[in-house]
């Protein structure tokens, strides 16, 4: 995965500018399959040129689990919270956990508050036979309590590693391809709104 670097906070950015989205890679398991469905769906928003994504991944930030502002957590989020505060909107990709999604992912959404507030979240799953739909709703609810917009169309792989080749291509891109246009197109609608309607009134919860 190579990241693609932003600057400007999200709220000084003109309505005309793509939006800056922070695709977030919710495993942090050994032998995680994420990245081969994270490298897809940065292709997918590369291939836009109204989004401009950078990656947070869960599995290089090293987050305590006890919310205590040590050293430890304060150079952590030095270098996760920018990148969640200049987003406009967020792609969060996550697998499937004991019917629900990672503690990892959790934490880091814990970790933060206002960088959630009043921008829109689509959400890509994948695992076995539910295909992660089951983390997906848990997050609609979270995400929900932190005054953050879940987009209604997702993107969901069931038997994700069957899904894919040896090269992480997959077997038959037409149907998540159209998923993820969907999806997208959702996003930037509610990613253009939300960015209108913070410069012009600071959201207030």
């Amino acid at each position: 995965m190579n990241p693609t670097a932003t600057h400007a906070p999200a709220a000084a950015r003109s309505a005309t500018q793509p939006l800056h989205v922070a695709l977030v890679v919710g495993s942090n398991r050994h032998g995680r399959f994420g990245p081969v469905v994270a490298d897809w769906l940065l292709e997918r928003l590369r291939d836009r040129d109204d989004l401009v994504a950078e990656v947070v991944d869960v599995a290089e930030t090293e987050l305590p689990m006890s919310f205590e502002p040590t050293p430890e957590a304060t150079a952590a989020l030095s270098g996760v919270t920018p990148k969640l505060a200049r987003a406009d909107a967020f792609v969060i990709l996550t697998p499937e956990y004991n019917h629900s999604f990672p503690a990892g992912l959790k934490n880091l959404v814990d970790w933060h508050f206002a960088e959630w507030r009043a921008k829109p979240v689509a959400l890509v799953s994948y695992g076995g036979l539910s295909g992660g739909l089951r983390a997906v709703e848990h997050l609609r609810q979270v995400f929900a309590e932190l005054h953050a917009v879940t987009v209604r169309d997702t993107v969901s792989f069931h038997n994700a590693g069957a899904s894919f080749d040896d090269k992480g291509a997959l077997r038959d891109p037409a149907g998540p391809d159209a998923a993820a246009k969907t999806m997208l197109d959702q996003l930037v609608w509610w990613g253009e709104a939300l960015r209108q309607a913070r410069a012009a009134r600071p959201y207030a919860d």
